[in-house]
């Protein structure tokens, strides 16, 4: 077993640090089997949170506004139903499924250009498919810069837009791409005397912008968007390591005082890396560049290892001693190569990495590749045996969050080797958010807790420690409020989710003056908005995959030996826990 370990932290370091030039790109999400009718829709990772296929009758491509103000109308004139995908789908939710067999995708993979970019009014103004990377590109060209934007480059600004996609900071406007927005031109149903659909141009002034530049894409297909950016500049960065011990203490202060700061939390390993990230003078010297080590292209054959031997075969066999080993040395050579970072765009030297805003503000190289038969891919992609995960994602406010922090310290006392399956994934990701306008954005400044961990291919196989998970999900989203990620969550989060949006009413009208038949509505986002009931699917082994809270055993898996039971911290969190003999 020692030899076992040995080879496999050998492995990791190299899946780490193995850097090349090509990869495979993720393939369309939407597979058809005639042209471009009898479709199937997943996301970019190949599952969702219920393991349903999503189907439609065909998918539309437009290439101009005008040709998507007739799609659209086509689509109202017969009553059908229509959701918007984006080039690569990376929602974990169902946002991008229409509703039964016959519904209409219109893809936004042609949507891609760039409009206008305004020097003087500092703006830029984009089709809705544009990448974020070509958005950061083409801003610097012209010497501007987005201020606060999600660390991955490969989502679309629409994609972005429509789950509330953020950065990390407390500063200014706050971290949410939505909030920069000046400008919002939305196609929309309208009557037979208009047509069918209509243009709709917002403005700042416009109230129904607060409901449009956040809206799950139920109101319409967003055509263009014009965003305020600032002038370039340059950061410096920074990572610091500590004990967790008084991480609550520490949280709210850090974000005031460092305008780009973040925390990686590893739990298990009671530590805390702290990201100090600010803006310096243009002219202080430096030309880093962040390329996030996970984002990389990664060879095929380490995956599909690190898969079998950290994951499948430690999971089955209940090795959390052989677990945390994994996790350490995979969090070890992160730290020591920066995540990524490096002085020139070749090697990292020395702390502080200075460099320009759109060199260090995100990434994702496993994107911008050639084809290479799959001989390396982004580590997540379905076609190869890779990562193949949960995620938990909420924020938490700022008033709260010590106490939140505090009840996970609590669990990792009880239970020390319980979390060391975060930490594979890089622990959990703590990035700060601002309250917002929009009417279904963040509702108070709040800290955002990223947690990605691992899923089996067997939807009845529990996970080692599952219990330990699923009541930290239960603390966050219902004992501290905590607001889930419209993209990134299981289906449990949602459970009442609507009721904590102190303006959800005003959004549901807008909905009704925009898309009164719903038809870019379909069950799922109308379970998460609260319009029908069944957000959780009640069946034997739902708690497994966050489907619901188990209320009895067969919710878990009781032939495995995990019975419903409370919580440890969180008496009222009923989670699926492994009991030896009942």
């Amino acid at each position: 077993m020692r030899m076992f370990q040995k080879a496999l932290a050998s492995t990791q370091v190299f899946l780490f640090f193995f850097v090349v030039v090509f990869s495979t790109p993720p393939e369309d999400p939407i597979k058809c089997s005639s042209g471009n009718t009898s479709c199937t829709i997943t996301n970019s990772y190949g599952m969702f949170p219920d393991r349903s296929i999503c189907h439609a009758s065909q998918v539309l491509y437009p290439t101009t506004e005008q040709e998507l103000v007739s799609m659209v109308a086509s689509a109202v004139r017969s009553k059908t139903k229509m959701k918007v995908a984006t080039r690569f789908s990376h929602s974990i939710t169902k946002l991008v499924c229409p509703e039964g067999q016959n519904g209409v995708l219109i893809s936004t993979r042609y949507l891609n250009k760039i409009v206008k970019v305004d020097v003087e009014a500092r703006t830029i103004t984009v089709e809705s498919g544009v990448t974020l990377k070509d958005l950061i590109s083409e801003a610097a060209k012209a010497g501007l810069a987005l201020p606060y934007a999600p660390y991955w480059w490969g989502l679309t600004i629409g994609g972005l837009m429509g789950s509330g996609a953020h950065g990390s900071t407390l500063w200014g406007k706050g971290s949410s791409v939505h909030d920069y927005v000046v400008n919002l031109m939305i196609v929309r149903p309208a009557a037979p005397q208009e047509g069918y659909a209509k243009v709709e141009i917002l403005n700042q002034q416009h109230e129904d912008l607060n409901a449009a530049k956040l809206s799950l894409g139920v109101l319409g297909v967003i055509s263009q968007i014009t965003l305020k950016l600032e002038g370039i500049f340059k950061r410096s960065i920074t990572y610091v390591a500590k004990n967790d011990s008084d991480l609550g203490e520490q949280v709210a202060s850090f974000g005031y005082a460092h305008e780009f700061g973040d925390i990686t939390w590893y739990p298990s390993q009671r530590k805390a890396v702290y990201r100090v990230d600010n803006r310096v003078p243009i002219n202080a010297s430096g030309n880093g560049l962040y390329d996030f080590i996970p984002f990389r292209p990664t060879p095929s054959l380490a995956l599909a290892l690190l898969r079998t031997t950290a994951e499948d075969v430690q999971e089955s066999a209940g090795d959390a001693d052989g677990k945390c080993i994994s996790a350490k040395t995979t969090t070890t050579t992160l730290i020591t190569s920066a995540y990524g970072l490096t002085n020139n765009g070749i090697i990292f030297t020395r702390y502080p990495v200075i460099g320009f805003q759109n060199r260090l503000q995100a990434s994702g190289t496993c994107l911008d590749s050639l084809k290479d038969a799959k001989i390396t891919a982004c580590a997540w992609d379905s076609r190869v045996k890779g990562e193949f995960f949960h995620q938990t994602t909420f924020s938490i406010g700022l008033s709260v969050v010590k106490d939140f922090i505090e009840d996970v310290q609590k669990l990792v006392e009880l239970e020390p080797k319980g979390l060391c399956g975060l930490d594979l994934y890089n622990g959990i990701l703590m990035r700060y958010v601002k309250a917002s306008n929009a009417y279904l954005g963040k509702q108070e400044d709040a800290l955002d807790f990223d947690i990605t961990y691992y899923r089996s291919k067997d939807p009845m196989s529990p996970r080692l420690y599952e219990d330990i998970v699923e009541e930290i999900e239960q603390i966050g989203i219902f004992k501290y409020g905590g607001l889930p990620h419209w993209g990134k969550n299981r289906n449990l989060a949602f459970e009442g989710a609507i009721k904590k949006y102190k303006n959800a009413e005003k959004f549901l009208r807008v909905k009704e003056k925009y898309d009164s038949e719903g038809l870019f509505s379909s069950t799922w986002t109308d379970q998460m908005l609260g319009l029908k009931d069944g957000v959780t699917i009640v069946k034997d082994g739902c708690a497994l995959e966050g489907l619901c809270i188990c209320s009895q055993d067969s919710h878990c898996n009781p032939s495995r030996g995990y019975y419903c039971r409370a919580g440890k911290v969180y008496k009222e969190a009923r989670v699926c826990t492994h009991l030896k003999s009942k």
